[in-house]
């Protein structure tokens, strides 16, 4: 297989430049073209063929979404990652592009004269994003593979539904949360790797979609039935039992598996506190974040669902989360919101005959 074809799209001479330079540096990857413009980037791809594109959002002329709409409707397989300023204006970009059917982003530094800062931002991560999207070796943290006992059993009343997701998560949890019935019986816990103002405005965005009360979590705050909280960018978040009641408790401890908030540091709360209530859903994302916390509820005898590697734009986290043994069933992404009820509801209504003949 031949290198990574890279076609590098920003009206940026500064940052054209640094890409370049910094991807170079990969002999796994080849920059096979810039462009200074949506038009110009859309003859490129006819001229070069590149096997992945990264997309500026503020350009002049044709910006960023809507050279992406002609992307997707000329290449629809083609992977594009978009580059985006951390601003509540490029948040909201880039949840658009993502919906658009962007396969991920990437954040400029928020002080645009930072050189170094995205010379690290390119090495650390868009580089592996590149490797990741177009399905090529990368190097990734070492897992140590954890069995534990896979058998059929019935579980406990769930009480608590715990979803990580990464690349990908934004259009997997609008395929899922909205799809749950608004009279949903438990809480619902999401980390989604986001950096700050990006949670909050998904989780206004997914809030509008749905039947549920999509929120962003607060330290403190009860949860309760029905209720759906996403992590806050930049903060682990977990749950502590205080007084008879569940609350959130968000922190800026060292981040996992490079993610803060990590969805392991999730899973282990809720595999303290809900123990074999829990029901755990691993979706779409990179890297292997989720798959210790999914092994420990089940070993407290809770229960984890993957979504499926057809389904998910990059079958990293649910991968692992499998291969750890740590899972009870595959699903793709248009049954996985069914699964949850029917797994939900029927455990409470054994939970209920049991309660009832005891």
């Amino acid at each position: 297989m031949g290198p990574i074809r890279v076609l590098i799209v920003d009206d940026s001479v500064v940052i054209r430049k640094i890409l370049t330079e910094e991807l170079s540096t990969d002999p796994s990857i080849a920059v096979v073209g810039s462009a200074s413009s949506g038009q110009i980037a859309l003859a490129k791809i006819l001229q070069v063929n590149p096997d992945i594109v990264t997309l500026d959002i503020e350009m002049p002329g044709m910006n960023g979404l809507e050279t992406l709409k002609h992307i997707r409707h000329s290449y629809p397989k083609l992977p594009v990652i978009m580059f985006s300023t951390l601003t509540e204006l490029g948040a909201s970009a880039t949840l658009e592009a993502l919906s658009l059917g962007a396969s991920d982003y990437l954040t400029k530094p928020s002080n645009a004269g930072s050189v170094t800062g995205a010379r690290n931002a390119i090495r650390r991560d868009l580089i592996h994003k590149l490797k990741s999207l177009t399905n090529k070796p990368t190097v990734t943290t070492s897992f140590t593979k954890i069995t534990p006992n896979i058998c059929p059993r019935r579980q406990a009343a769930i009480e608590i539904v715990a979803i990580g997701t990464s690349t990908g998560g934004p259009n997997a949890l609008a395929e899922v949360l909205p799809r749950l019935p608004q009279d949903f019986p438990v809480p619902i816990l999401v980390v989604q790797h986001m950096p700050p103002l990006f949670t909050r405005l998904l989780a206004e965005r997914l809030n509008a979609q749905s039947g549920l009360s999509i929120r962003e979590a607060e330290t403190g705050r009860s949860i309760a039935p029905g209720e759906v909280w996403m992590a806050r960018g930049d903060y682990h978040m977990t749950v502590v039992r205080h007084n008879g009641h569940v609350l959130l408790s968000l922190n800026q401890e060292l981040p996992e598996n490079f993610c803060r908030p990590a969805v392991d540091v999730l899973f282990r709360s809720v595999a303290h506190t809900y123990g074999a209530s829990t029901l755990a859903v691993v979706m779409t994302g990179m890297g292997s974040d989720g798959a210790r916390g999914a092994c420990e509820i089940r070993d407290a005898g809770g229960a984890v669902l993957v979504q499926d590697q057809d389904s998910s734009v990059v079958w990293g986290m649910p991968g692992a989360v499998a291969n750890a043994g740590a899972v009870d069933k595959i699903c793709p992404l248009k049954q996985l919101s069914q699964e949850i009820v029917e797994r939900v509801n029927t455990s409470r209504a054994q939970g209920t005959a049991i309660h009832y003949l005891s």
